[in-house]
Formats: C-alpha cells, sequence, structure tokens
C-alpha cells in the first residue's frame, strides 16, 4: 500500500515474489476485511497475481465525512501500542501526538505526490464534532503530551472549517500546530492563535515568482510575506519549508530563494532537493523533456539525493546549494540565539538541541562530500517489465 504501489501497482507486485497483494487508494477497510479473512478476490482496490497475470479488482470509493467519523480514533492505537516520548520531530514539541483532520488537499502543485497519487485532490473532511473529541481523548489519554499535530495535506484550505474547529479547540485548552499554506487572512490567524495554535507548517518552496508559477503553486511571494507578517502578529510561529531544484532553477534563483527565507526569518526551515515523483506531473514533464537522471531518490541512510539535472544546474550545485542555504540561513547570530535559548531552562529540550546538532553536522559533511565527489556516479534509469494486466471483473 502506499503512493508507490498505488501509482506502479504492477512494478511492485513484480518487485518481489514475497509480494502476495498490494491495495491500492485508500487501505482503511481492505485491511480490515483481509485480517477478517476475505479472500482477495474479493477486496477492492487489491492488485494480485493469478495465471501469470496481474489482476486489479474493481477501485472502492474515496471516505468522505461519514465515512471518516466512523472510522476509529487513531490515538486509541497509539494509547495501545506506542510509547509517544520515543517520537520526535525537530520543528514540534516532545512528546507529542498526531493525527489527520481531513483528507486530500485541492491545490494543484505538480511537485506534490500524496493529492496526485494517494488522497486526491477532493479535500474530504471530519466533522469538527469528531476532530474536537479525538482531542478531547488525548489530552485525557496523554496528560504528558506537549501538542497535538495536525498533519493534514493542508489544514487550513478552507477558513469557515478552520473557525469552526477553532471554536470548539478554544475551550480545551491545548497547544498544537498543524501545515497550512499562505492564504489565510489576519482573522484565521489570529482564531488559531486563539485557540491554541503554536506552530505552522509552510511550504513556501521558492523566492521566485515565475518558479511558482512554472509548479502551480497558486501562492505569490507577496501573499508568504503578508502571511509571515500576520503570523508574527499573532504569535504564531512558522516552520518553512524550500525546494530547490524546481523547474526553472538556476544559480540565481537558488541565491533569490535563500535570501527571500531570511527575509521571511522563520522559526525553523527544511530546505528539500526537487524530486519528481512517479504520479506527479513534474515527474511526467521531467522525463518528457529528458531532466530524469539517476535512479535513487536517497542515499543508505534515507537522505535526499538529486535524480534531476539541467542543463544549466548540475546535480552538484543543487546539493552544495542546499548546504548553503542552511548555512546562511541558521549561522546568523540571531537564529543561533533564538534556538540556544529555547534549551537554557528545559533539560529535555537541552538534549534534543544536541542530538540534533550533531545529526545536522554531520549530514552537512556527507553533502559536502558528496559533493567534492562531483555528485556522485551516474546511475540509469531501471524500469521493470510489464506484467499483462486484467480487471478483476475479467
Amino acid at each position: 500500500m502506499g503512493p508507490h504501489a498505488h501509482t506502479k501497482p504492477n512494478e511492485t507486485l513484480l518487485g518481489s515474489e514475497d509480494i502476495d497483494f498490494i491495495v491500492r487508494g485508500e487501505f482503511d477497510h481492505a485491511v480490515v476485511e483481509y485480517a477478517k479473512g476475505v479472500p482477495v478476490e474479493q477486496i477492492r482496490n487489491a492488485s494480485y497475481r493469478k495465471d501469470g497475470k496481474v489482476v486489479h479488482n474493481p477501485d472502492r470509493p474515496q471516505l468522505h465525512t461519514e465515512e471518516l467519523d466512523a472510522l476509529p480514533f487513531a490515538t486509541e492505537v497509539y494509547k495501545r501500542d506506542l510509547q509517544i516520548e520515543r517520537y520526535n520531530v525537530p520543528f514540534l514539541l516532545n512528546p507529542f501526538v498526531a493525527f489527520y483532520s481531513s483528507r486530500g488537499c485541492p491545490a494543484l502543485c505538480t511537485f506534490c505526490m500524496w493529492p496526485q497519487t494517494l488522497s486526491g485532490h477532493a479535500w474530504r473532511v471530519r466533522s469538527a464534532a469528531n476532530v474536537a473529541r479525538e482531542v478531547k481523548q488525548a489530552i485525557e489519554m496523554f496528560p504528558q503530551m506537549k501538542e497535538i499535530f495536525f498533519d493534514d495535506d493542508t489544514f487550513n484550505i478552507r477558513k469557515d472549517r478552520v473557525l469552526e474547529l477553532c471554536a470548539l479547540f478554544k475551550p480545551l485548552k491545548f497547544r498544537w500546530s498543524a501545515t497550512a499554506r499562505v492564504h489565510s487572512d489576519y482573522e484565521t490567524l489570529k482564531a488559531m492563535a486563539d485557540a491554541g495554535a503554536r506552530l505552522l507548517i509552510v511550504g513556501f518552496e521558492s523566492g521566485d515568482p515565475q518558479i511558482l508559477k512554472n509548479v502551480k503553486k497558486g501562492a505569490t511571494v507577496e501573499m508568504a510575506r503578508n502571511f509571515m507578517k500576520n503570523c508574527r502578529k499573532v504569535g504564531i510561529r512558522v516552520h518553512g519549508d524550500f525546494i530547490l531544484g524546481l523547474p526553472g532553477e538556476t544559480r540565481e534563483t537558488i541565491q533569490k530563494t535563500i535570501e527571500f527565507a531570511k527575509e521571511l526569518d522563520c522559526e525553523t526551515i527544511q530546505v528539500s532537493i526537487a524530486h519528481a515523483m512517479p504520479g506527479t506531473e513534474m515527474h511526467e514533464q521531467m522525463q518528457r523533456e529528458g531532466f530524469l537522471r539517476v535512479e535513487a531518490l536517497a542515499d543508505a541512510g534515507g537522505h535526499q539525493l538529486p535524480h534531476l539535472e539541467y542543463p544549466h544546474l548540475s546535480k552538484a550545485e543543487m546539493m552544495a546549494g542546499v548546504n548553503r542555504f542552511y548555512d546562511e540561513y541558521y549561522f546568523r547570530p540571531r537564529v543561533v540565539w533564538r534556538i540556544v535559548k529555547e534549551a537554557l531552562w528545559d533539560s529535555n529540550e537541552r538534549k534534543r538541541l544536541y542530538t540534533e546538532a550533531r545529526e545536522f553536522l554531520s549530514l552537512r559533511a556527507e553533502r559536502l562530500k558528496w559533493v567534492k565527489q562531483g555528485g556522485g556516479a551516474e546511475k540509469a534509469m531501471v524500469s521493470v517489465p510489464e506484467m499483462p494486466s486484467a480487471s478483476g471483473n475479467d
């Protein structure tokens, strides 16, 4: 299951003889049905091998509000099976609990994998009351929890729902963070802050207006500036995500984005290398234009590797740009102080900062080494031979 199985079911099944079947799309009910002993042939969204062919069962309709509300709460599973203190995300408070309040995203960003593969562009929500009930349950189950993270594709896509959720969140008096786009106005952000919002994770992507248009971001640099201004006014912190190597990237636009990020001055940032994932519009574009250079998306440690290369911008230059981005952003005195002061009076934060600093410097050194070695050896794109397919209705 997952995006790769959804977009490349034949290839996934052929990847190993140990794979008996895969599930395309949402898998909530398919997994339960299989656990109850329902034959794979009768499970919607399943694909499997039969008589030398890959059989694709009929699709299952996506879940909408009534069906999403009927699903059991993820927090019940966390309580039964997980020790939440063992999970760390650098920009979140530890320990935290994460779950979804919606699925899908109507935005058309060409690089974004989830809406173009698994979750879809149809924005499907749990009812506000249902989300608030799980929040209340999480607060009761995890008294040690420091915040809740709403890991939606985009939490703030519609103002009226955000305001409805905030009205229910405010009496519960808890801290939370969420994903966000830059289109929320001051009124929405103020309501979020008043309801306990601490941090928003925002994909700014680039400081170059043309690149934002190239990837159909649906946002502008001016919208980003206004959004950050309003976040500061209401006291919400921002973790900014940026991508190097999107279509139209040059040495000049990389520096432009670095300067833009410093201007925005988010609390923390993440800098990624553009990946054209299978199933996305950007993958089709890069394949069509001949810019897909290598197969590997990550090294043995799971760290990103460039797999795109342009005539005017090499893989090594993109990787060097990531290091330069982090260096210019984080090695500013006020940013160093901003990070260190958070840990001065909290021993747990000091331990976490020490661990993260070591990991950051180690990864920085690995990137420098990769660039000095010339960007790694070329590796041709590899495709798995196709197996004949058949409909589950055949």
